[in-house]
């Protein structure tokens, strides 16, 4: 059985994000068709990046990123719950990503934006630097937005078809890590 992270991609004092993560997570543990792990990059408590051999090549040094890889490697695949900041992901998340290399690759990811306009922008770069790390992304997107899926542009309410976009790309992210597993074993052995 697959395993999935879903990841919590802001760490702002304030953030909105950790009841959209909860939620998601919420359907994803209903389900009986992968094993699903909640991971706040806000606890992961990683510096700016400080490894000074570059990530590709997975000579990690420090405590913190050696705890993040091990993390990251027992996953089969992502969802990544994000808010969109200057039309682009947040910088911790980007940050979190640009710590590892090998262990993010050969798996599935789906994103869930949140925001003013569902965080479609940062989903877009997300899949560019997901290609660049060897993961595949899935067609389905949830993109909560202010209007729909939130009260007075600060509560989340998600909106009833919210929850069937979810579904979808859960179907979608189990079903590509699955379909990768080869490819992963392939690149270990």
């Amino acid at each position: 059985m697959s395993t999935i992270g879903i990841i919590l991609g802001s760490s702002r004092p304030g953030r909105q994000g950790e009841p959209v993560a909860r939620w998601v997570h919420d359907i994803a543990s209903a389900r009986d068709d992968a094993t699903y792990e909640f991971i706040d990059i806000a606890e992961a408590a990683l510096p700016h990046l400080d490894e000074a051999i570059p990530p590709v090549a997975g000579a990690y040094t420090r405590p913190h990123t050696l705890a993040w890889a091990e993390r990251i490697a027992r996953l089969d695949g992502f969802v990544f719950v994000t808010p969109e900041y200057n039309h682009s992901v947040p910088g911790a998340l980007k940050n979190a990503i640009d710590f590892l290399f090998a262990e993010w690759g050969n798996k599935a990811a789906g994103f869930v934006g949140y925001g003013p306009t569902g965080a479609i922008r940062a989903v877009e770069h997300l899949r560019l630097i997901m290609s660049e790390l060897h993961v595949a992304t899935v067609r389905a997107q949830a993109a909560l937005t202010f209007a729909t899926d939130f009260a007075d542009r600060t509560t989340f309410r998600p909106a009833k078809e919210s929850r069937v976009v979810v579904e979808q790309l859960l179907d979608q992210v189990v079903s590509w890590a699955e379909a990768l597993e080869p490819v992963r074993l392939k690149a270990q052995a």
